[in-house]
C-alpha cells in the first residue's frame, strides 16, 4: 500500500509537530481518487461529477506509533463542510450524522459527532495496517459549482498533531437550453467487441461479392464512437466497473460497483458515488429498469443500482435492489437469479434447500449508521430466511416466473412494476432457447426452466412498463452471455446471443422512433476473449464431423475463406450454425481448449447454477478432449479472459450526435447528463 509521509502533506494548523518517527504519520488513501494526492500533480482530473451528484469523502489516516486520531474535518475550497448546515438544499439534513471515524483499536468502529463517539458500525480495518490506523468519512457530499475543486482532510491526534492531505475533483457544468431526453436506453452486449458484432452480421445477413447483404439493427444507428474501457486499477476491466463507469462518471476498481476502494473488510461500507439512475430519480423522478439474460445479481445489472466492493455478494445485492428502490426508482427487474430471492431458513449452516435458494448471511448486508444517514439508504439486515419475491409482490411488483406468466401479466393490462426471474441463475442462452422452441428442449429441460423469454420479448415488456412513468426512465438492457460464452470459447452460442441482442436493439430503436424524446446507446462493458474472425472452414459440415481432429488444417484464410452462407429461419435465427465452409473464430486471450469447430451439444458448465446438468462439460480444457485438436492458450486457467481493447458504441435518437470520436467510458455519463438535464440544441 502506498504511504504518504507527513513531510509531503499539506499541513493545516497544528498544536505542535512531532519528530517524524520510523512509522511516520501519513494519509495513505484519500477519496475520491486524485492525481493531486497520488503524485502531487493537478492533472489529469480523475474524479468528476455532475452538479449536485452525491459522493463520499474519505481518508485512511495512520498516526505515529502510540498516537491515535481523536477528531477530523474535511474542507472543500477552504470551506469547512462538517457543520450542521443543510446539504444540497435539504432543510433537515444534518451533516454531523454523516461523519464517521473507524479505528482498529477499542470496541470496533465509532461514529464521531462533535468530538463525541457513539455506536458501532460493525466493520474492521483490512489486515496488515497498524492497529491505530483510522478511516474517517463524510458521506453524501455534493457540490453544484462547476469547475475544479480542491479538498482537504485534517486529522487531529491525541498527541496534538494534525495530519493533512489534499486532493481534487471536478464538477462538470451542463449547458442549459434545448430539448431534454425523457428516456435513456443503454443496451450492453457484455464482452461484445467489434469482431463479435461483425461475426453476427456475417451469420445473420451474409455477403455478396464483398458487400454485406444487410445490416444489423445496431449497424443502422447514425452515430458511432470508440470507448476506452480501463478500470481504476487495470487496463483490463471486469464487468463491475465496466458498467459502473458508464453510469457513475467515475472509475471503480475491478469487482466493485458504485464505490471506490477503501481499507475496511466490509463489502458494503465503501465510499460511494451516485449512479445515473439515482441522480435522475432524485432530480427528475425517472424510473429505472434492469433487463438481463444473466442472474440479476451479476456485475452488469447490479452496477446500475447497488453499492458494494464485492460483486459476488448476491444476497445483499438483490436485497438492495428492493430496499433502495425509493432512491433508484427501480420499477422493472427481469432476468435470472431466483436462487437469491427464495427463502433459506438454514442460512449458513444447512445444505442447499430443494428450492434452490442460495441466500446466506455471509453475503448479505448491514450498513453502518453514517452511510444510512448520509445517503438515506436502507440499513439492511442479515436475513437469509427472507422471502424476497413475496416482498417484491407486497411492494406492488407483478411477478412472472416464466414466459407464459410474463405474457399473462400483460394480457391483464400493463403492470406498474414488474419482476421476472426465469432461472435459478443465468438464463439459458439463445442457441438453446431457440432449439427448445423448434422442438429440441433437451438443454432447457436439463436446466429445469423450459419456458424462458427471449431478450427482445423482455425488452418490449420492460419498455411498456417504464413508459407508464410520465417523467421518463433509465433502462439498462444486457445480453450477458455474449461474454459468458466467449469466456468459454463456445463460438456458436455467443454469435447466436449477439443476434438475440440485435433483435432487442431493434425493439429499442422502434421505441425511440415512436418516442423522439429518447436516446439509445449500444455498447459493451469490455471486449472478451480477443475474438477474431480468422476465416472459414475449407470443408463441409459432414467432413468436419468425420474428421474432428482436423484442427488447423481445415482453416481457410484470405481468399480460401470465401463467404460463408447461413440460412435464416422465419424466427430470425440461423437454421443451423453448422454449415458447409462455416465461419471460424480464433481467440487472442484464450486458455487451452480442444477444438473441432462443431457446435457443442450442451453448454459448458455454469458454476453459478445450483443444479448444473450432468451433461455439461466441466470446462473447455476437457470439452471435446477425445474428439478435438488441442489449441494451447495464452492465459492460465480454463477460460478466455477480457481484453483491454477499445470497444464500439453506437447511438440513436435525441442527442446521439454527442457519441462520436474516441472517449473514456466515464465520459458517457456526462454526455447522458447533458442530454437528459442540460438539453440538446
Amino acid at each position: 500500500m502506498r504511504r504518504m509521509t507527513i513531510s509531503r502533506l499539506a499541513l493545516g494548523t497544528a498544536l505542535g509537530l512531532l519528530a517524524v518517527s520510523a512509522h511516520a504519520a501519513s494519509v495513505s488513501r484519500l477519496t475520491p481518487p486524485s492525481e493531486l494526492f497520488a503524485s502531487g500533480t493537478a492533472d489529469p482530473i480523475i474524479s468528476r461529477f455532475l452538479p449536485g451528484q452525491r459522493f463520499d469523502l474519505q481518508a485512511t489516516v495512520r498516526p505515529d506509533e502510540g498516537d491515535r486520531v481523536v477528531a477530523f474535518e474535511f474542507f472543500v475550497d477552504g470551506a469547512w463542510i462538517n457543520g450542521p448546515l443543510p446539504l444540497g438544499g435539504g432543510a433537515n439534513d444534518s451533516r454531523l450524522a454523516r461523519n464517521s471515524l473507524v479505528t482498529e483499536t477499542g470496541a470496533a468502529d465509532t461514529c464521531l459527532r462533535d468530538g463525541k463517539t457513539t455506536g458501532a458500525s460493525g466493520c474492521v480495518l483490512a489486515a496488515g495496517l497498524p492497529s491505530n490506523t483510522t478511516v474517517v468519512s463524510f458521506r453524501g457530499y455534493s457540490n453544484y459549482s462547476a469547475g475544479v475543486h480542491e479538498f482537504k482532510v485534517n486529522a487531529r491526534t491525541a498527541n496534538g498533531r494534525t495530519i493533512s492531505a489534499n486532493g481534487n475533483f471536478e464538477v462538470v457544468g451542463l449547458a442549459n437550453g434545448g430539448r431534454t431526453a425523457k428516456n435513456i436506453i443503454i443496451l450492453v452486449g457484455d464482452g461484445m467487441g467489434a469482431s463479435h458484432r461483425t461475426a453476427a452480421r456475417i451469420m445473420a445477413k451474409g455477403y455478396a461479392q464483398g458487400k454485406a447483404r444487410g445490416k444489423l439493427a445496431m449497424d443502422t444507428f447514425p452515430y458511432s464512437g470508440q470507448v476506452m474501457t480501463a478500470s481504476l486499477n487495470s487496463i483490463v476491466t471486469d464487468s463491475a466497473p465496466g458498467m459502473a463507469n458508464y453510469v457513475s462518471g467515475n472509475k471503480a476498481n475491478n469487482n466493485e460497483e458504485g464505490v471506490w476502494p477503501d481499507d475496511t473488510l466490509a463489502a458494503f461500507d465503501n465510499p460511494r458515488m451516485e449512479y445515473l439512475a439515482e441522480y435522475l430519480h432524485m432530480l427528475q423522478g425517472k424510473s429505472l429498469g434492469i433487463v438481463t439474460t444473466a442472474d440479476v445479481f451479476d456485475a452488469t445489472p447490479a452496477a446500475n443500482a447497488v453499492h458494494t466492493s464485492a460483486r459476488g455478494n448476491g444476497t445483499g445485492i438483490v436485497d438492495q435492489f428492493l430496499d433502495d428502490r425509493s432512491k433508484t426508482g427501480l420499477s422493472v427487474l427481469l432476468g435470472g437469479g431466483r436462487k437469491w430471492f427464495l427463502p433459506n431458513p438454514g442460512g449458513n449452516t444447512s445444505p442447499q434447500p430443494v428450492n434452490g435458494s442460495q441466500r446466506s448471511a455471509r453475503n448479505d448486508y448491514v450498513l453502518p449508521a453514517d452511510v444510512v444517514n448520509g445517503w438515506g439508504a436502507a440499513p439492511g439486515k442479515l436475513d437469509p430466511e427472507r422471502d424476497l419475491i413475496g416482498d417484491f409482490v407486497s411492494a406492488g411488483f407483478a411477478y412472472a416466473p416464466d414466459n407464459t406468466a410474463l405474457n399473462a401479466a400483460f394480457a391483464r393490462g400493463t403492470p406498474d412494476k414488474l419482476l421476472g426471474l426465469f432461472a435459478y441463475s443465468n438464463m439459458n442462452v439463445s442457441y438453446d432457447k431457440i432449439a427448445a422452441r423448434r422442438g429440441n428442449s433437451e438443454v432447457v429441460d436439463a436446466f429445469g426452466f423450459p419456458d424462458q423469454p427471449m431478450l427482445d420479448d423482455m425488452t418490449d415488456k420492460a419498455l411498456k412498463v417504464l413508459s407508464r412513468n410520465p417523467q421518463g426512465f433509465v433502462a439498462m438492457i444486457e445480453a450477458a452471455s455474449i461474454d459468458k460464452q466467449a469466456h468459454l470459447m463456445d463460438t456458436d452460442r455467443w454469435i447466436h446471443d449477439v443476434i438475440e441482442f440485435d433483435r432487442a436493439i431493434a425493439v429499442a430503436k422502434r421505441f425511440a422512433e415512436q418516442n423522439p424524446d429518447t436516446v439509445v446507446i449500444v455498447t459493451a462493458d469490455h471486449e472478451c476473449s480477443g475474438a477474431a474472425i480468422i476465416g472459414a472452414a475449407t470443408v463441409s459440415a459432414a467432413q468436419l464431423a468425420a474428421d474432428k481432429l482436423a484442427g488447423k488444417s481445415v482453416v481457410g484464410i484470405y481468399e480460401a475463406a470465401r463467404f460463408p452462407r447461413y440460412t435464416m429461419n422465419a424466427d430470425g435465427y440461423p437454421v443451423t450454425t453448422n454449415i458447409d465452409n462455416k465461419m471460424l473464430i480464433g481467440y487472442g486471450a484464450n486458455a487451452d481448449r480442444y477444438e473441432n469447430w462443431l457446435p457443442n451439444r450442451f453448454p459448458t458448465r455454469d458454476t453459478q447454477q445450483p443444479f448444473p446438468p450432468a451433461q455439461s462439460p466441466v470446462n473447455p480444457n476437457v470439452r471435446n478432449k477425445d474428439e478435438g485438436a488441442l489449441i494451447t492458450g495464452q492465459v492460465a486457467g480454463d477460460q478466455a479472459a477480457h481484453t483491454g481493447s477499445d470497444i464500439p458504441l453506437s447511438a440513436f435518437g435525441l442527442g446521439a450526435g454527442y457519441f462520436t470520436g474516441t472517449f473514456d467510458n466515464t465520459d458517457v455519463f456526462f454526455k447522458l447528463g447533458q442530454i437528459a438535464v442540460g438539453g440538446v440544441q
